[in-house]
C-alpha cells in the first residue's frame, strides 16, 4: 500500500477518484493499493516560547534562540490562552495511522515552499522515516494528475525547497517573537507586533501616508491654445508653468494679440507596445484590485477555488512565462475559449499558426509557469470567479497577439519666445489591444493623452490661435496606496535602494513572495495597524505609533528583507547553506532586540478605575480590551465598538458616569454610519443611546 498526502480534502478526493480509490474511511480514502489522506493546511507549527519553558515577557530571556526548534500541533486562541486544535490533533492521528499501514508515501501537497513545509513538518513530527516521492503538478486536471503520477520524483530532489521553507519559517519566528517581546517590554506591556516582512510593509504604508499628509499644495498656471487646421481641432499647452496669476494673464494677452504660432519642431515616432505577459499571482491581484476593487486576499481565495475546480492552473506562481514543452498545448486552450461566444470576437483577431511566442522562456519559469486556463470548460461559477477566470483568459489571448503599433507625434510651436506642445497619437496596427478593444489605457500608454489624430505639420508652418485659456492647476501630493499600488511597492522594494550594484542585484526581488503578500496585508489589518478606507490603505494611530518607534531601526530596512528573499532562493537552489543563513538571522535578531529594548516609549496617561462589576480591583486597560484582573469576576469590555476605538476620556466617562460623550461616525453591520452615546447598563453590559437626530 502507498500513502498519498494531499493538502486539502477536496484535492485528496480528486486524486482518489482518478486512481479508483473509493472506500471511505474516517479521515482518508482507501482502495486499489492506495490510502489517500490530507492535511488541513498547516497542522504543525513551530513551538512558542512557553514550549521552551519561557513564560511571560521577560527582558532577561531575550533574545530567544531555540536549538533545536520544537514542532507542535496547530493551536487555537482561547480565553485561557493557546490550546491544541482538536481537529488538527484528530487528522494528525489519522495521517499517522495511514502511514503506519503503508510501505511508502507520495507527497501531493501544493507544489511550492509552503506545501513542502506542510508535509515535512508532519513527517518529522510523527517521527516517520519511510521513503517518499513527490507529485509535482501545476493544475488539477485529469491529464496533469496522470502525467504527474507517471513522473513522480524522489523526495530528496526537493530538499533544497524544504530547507528554504524551513529557514523562512524559523527566521520569521526569531524576528517576530523577539522583536514583538522586546518592543512590548519597552512599551510597558502594551502589546506591539513586529515581523520580518510585516514591519517593512507597514513602513511603506506609513511613509506614503505621511508624505501625503505633509505635502504642501502649490498653485500654478498654464496657458492652453486652441487651433484648427485641415478641418481638425486640437490644442497646445505651454511648457512653462507660472506661479503668479497676473503675470500669466499678461502673457496670455500678448499671445492673444499675436494671434498665431509658428511650428518649431516636428517629431513623429513609431512606438511598438509589446503584448502583456501572462499573469503571475501578484499581477493578477493588482489588476483585480484596480478593475474589480478586490483585496489581494480575496483574489487569492477566488483563484485557489478556480484551481481546485480545475478551471485554472496553480495560482501561487511568481512566473509570467511557460516552458517550451507547454507551447504545443496553447492552441487547444484557445479552441476551448472559442466555444464560448464571449471570446469569439477576440479570437477572430488572432492568427492560428502565427501566435506570438513571447511567453515561452524556460529560464524564467520558476516552480510554476504563468497562470493559464485549463481544458476544462467552466460551469457554475460565482460572479467573482467568472470575472477572475475571464481576466486570465483574456490575458492569455492578449499575450498570444502581436505588438500594438502607434504613431506618436510631438509638435513644438512658439508664440513670441514661449513654447507650446501639441501631442497626438494614432494606432497603425491594433495588435493585442484589439482583444478587448481597449485602444487607450492610461495605465499602459506612455502619453496620458487620449488618442488624437493630428493633421500634417512642417517646420515653419503658421498656426492660427482661435482661443486662449488660462488653466489654474495645483500640485498633487503622492497618492495613498491602494492594495494594487502596495503590491507593486512590495514587489519592487529593491528599486528604492540607491547603491547601483545593490539595486541591480535586488531589481527583481521584493519583500514577501507572490504567495505571502496577501496574508501580510491581512495581518496588518487584523492587528489594527492599517485600515481600508474606500480603495486606499491608511495607517491607524497604533500603526503610526509603531512606525515612529521603529522607523530608524534595522527591522524596517526593506533592503535587508529583500536580500533575505535572495538568500532563501539560493538555499532552494543548493547554493547557500541554511545554517549560514540562520547564523546571519540570529546576529540580526540580537541587534534588533537590543535596539528595541533600549527604546523609551512614553505611556498614555491611563487612569486608575475600579471594576464596575466587582468594585474590588483596578481595571487593566489595554489597546484592544479593558478587563478585570480577577478571573472570578471576569468583566471585560472591547475598546473598539462599531469601528471606533473608545478614547481614554470616553472610557473614563463610561466607567465612572455610565455614559460616554456623543461618539460620531460609528458603522452598523450594514455599513451605515450613525452617532450615539454608549451607556453602561445595570447588568454591566453596554448599549447605545441615540440623540434626537438618530
Amino acid at each position: 500500500m502507498k500513502a498519498i498526502i494531499a493538502e486539502k480534502p477536496s484535492v485528496a478526493r480528486e486524486i482518489a477518484q482518478l486512481l479508483g480509490v473509493h472506500e471511505k474511511k474516517e479521515g482518508y480514502l482507501s482502495g486499489n493499493g492506495y490510502c489517500v489522506t490530507w492535511a488541513l493546511g498547516h497542522l504543525i507549527a513551530l513551538g512558542m516560547p512557553e514550549n521552551y519553558g519561557i513564560r511571560g515577557f521577560n527582558k532577561a530571556s531575550l533574545p530567544i534562540f531555540p536549538n533545536p526548534f520544537i514542532l507542535t500541533p496547530k493551536k487555537l486562541k482561547t480565553a485561557k490562552g493557546y490550546e491544541p486544535d482538536p481537529s488538527a490533533l484528530k487528522q494528525l492521528n489519522t495521517i499517522k495511522q495511514v502511514i503506519n499501514q503503508c510501505s511508502s508515501i507520495i507527497v501531493a501537497t501544493d507544489a511550492g515552499r509552503e506545501g513542502e513545509l506542510i508535509f515535512r513538518y508532519i513527517y518529522h513530527y510523527i517521527q516517520c522515516n519511510k521513503p517518499f516521492e513527490r507529485l509535482w503538478i501545476s493544475s488539477l486536471t485529469e491529464k496533469a494528475i496522470q502525467d504527474g503520477f507517471k513522473n513522480l520524483q524522489p523526495g530528496e530532489a526537493f530538499d533544497g525547497l524544504y530547507q528554504a521553507a524551513k529557514a523562512r519559517s524559523e527566521a520569521d519566528w526569531l524576528v517576530g517573537i523577539n522583536a514583538t517581546q522586546a518592543l512590548t517590554i519597552a512599551g510597558n506591556q502594551d502589546v506591539y507586533s513586529l515581523g520580518r516582512v510585516q514591519t517593512p510593509t507597514l513602513a511603506l504604508i506609513c511613509q506614503r501616508f505621511l508624505q501625503n499628509q505633509n505635502f504642501t499644495k502649490q498653485k500654478y498656471f498654464q496657458i492652453q491654445l486652441n487651433h484648427r487646421k485641415e478641418y481638425t481641432d486640437f490644442i497646445s499647452l505651454s511648457l512653462l508653468q507660472w506661479e503668479e496669476k497676473k503675470q500669466t494673464e499678461q502673457i496670455q494677452k500678448s499671445i492673444e494679440r499675436e494671434g498665431r504660432a509658428v511650428v518649431e519642431d516636428v517629431s513623429i515616432t513609431t512606438v511598438k507596445e509589446q503584448s502583456p505577459l501572462l499573469f503571475d499571482l501578484t499581477e493578477l491581484q493588482k489588476e483585480a484590485n484596480r478593475k474589480l476593487g478586490l483585496s489581494a486576499d480575496e483574489v487569492l481565495k477566488v483563484a485557489q477555488s478556480l484551481y481546485e475546480k480545475k478551471f485554472i492552473t496553480y495560482p501561487r506562481t511568481g512566473s509570467k512565462y511557460i516552458p517550451e514543452d507547454l507551447w504545443a498545448e496553447i492552441p487547444e486552450l484557445v479552441r476551448i475559449l472559442n466555444t464560448n461566444d464571449q471570446f469569439k470576437s477576440a479570437i477572430s483577431t488572432l492568427k492560428f499558426g502565427n501566435f506570438n511566442k513571447r511567453i515561452v522562456n524556460d529560464v524564467k519559469v520558476t516552480d510554476h509557469h504563468g497562470l493559464l486556463i485549463t481544458t476544462k470548460v467552466p460551469s457554475a461559477l460565482t460572479a467573482t470567479e467568472k470575472a477572475i477566470y475571464e481576466m486570465i483568459a483574456y490575458r492569455l489571448l492578449e499575450s498570444l497577439s502581436h505588438a500594438c503599433t502607434k504613431q506618436v507625434s510631438q509638435i513644438m510651436i512658439k508664440v513670441h519666445h514661449y513654447e507650446f506642445q501639441i501631442k497626438g497619437s494614432k494606432i497603425l496596427e491594433k495588435g493585442w489591444r484589439a482583444i478587448k478593444g481597449i485602444l487607450s489605457d492610461n495605465e499602459i500608454l506612455n502619453d496620458a493623452e487620449a488618442l488624437t489624430e493630428l493633421p500634417e505639420f512642417k517646420i515653419g508652418d503658421e498656426l492660427k490661435i482661435s482661443k486662449t485659456e488660462l488653466l489654474k492647476k495645483t500640485t498633487q501630493p503622492p497618492k495613498l496606496y491602494t492594495e494594487a499600488d502596495l503590491l507593486s511597492a512590495m514587489e519592487n522594494a529593491g528599486s528604492s535602494i540607491e547603491n547601483k550594484e545593490e539595486k541591480q542585484a535586488l531589481s527583481t526581488i521584493g519583500i514577501g513572495t507572490p504567495a505571502t503578500r496577501a496574508s501580510i496585508i491581512e495581518t496588518l489589518l487584523s492587528r489594527n495597524y492599517i485600515i481600508r478606507k474606500s480603495k486606499t490603505l491608511h495607517p491607524t494611530d497604533k500603526g503610526l505609533q509603531t512606525y515612529n518607534l521603529v522607523k530608524d531601526k534595522k527591522i524596517v530596512n526593506v533592503q535587508i528583507t529583500a536580500e533575505w528573499e535572495i538568500a532563501l532562493d539560493r538555499i532552494e537552489k543548493g547554493e547557500l547553506n541554511k545554517d549560514q543563513f540562520m547564523n546571519d538571522i540570529q546576529h540580526y535578531t540580537a541587534e534588533i532586540t537590543s535596539e528595541l529594548l533600549s527604546l523609551h516609549i512614553p505611556q498614555e496617561n491611563i487612569p486608575q478605575i475600579k471594576c464596575p462589576k466587582c468594585q474590588q480591583h483596578h481595571l487593566i486597560i489595554k489597546d484592544k480590551i479593558v478587563k478585570c484582573p480577577d478571573e472570578q469576576c471576569s468583566w471585560i469590555l472591547f475598546r473598539t465598538i462599531c469601528g471606533i476605538q473608545l478614547s481614554i476620556k470616553d472610557l473614563t466617562l463610561l466607567l465612572t458616569q455610565n455614559k460616554t460623550s456623543l461618539i460620531k461616525n460609528m458603522k452598523s453591520k450594514n455599513g451605515k454610519k450613525f452617532d450615539a452615546f454608549i451607556i453602561l447598563k445595570n447588568d454591566f453590559s453596554t448599549s447605545f443611546e441615540f440623540g434626537s437626530r438618530n
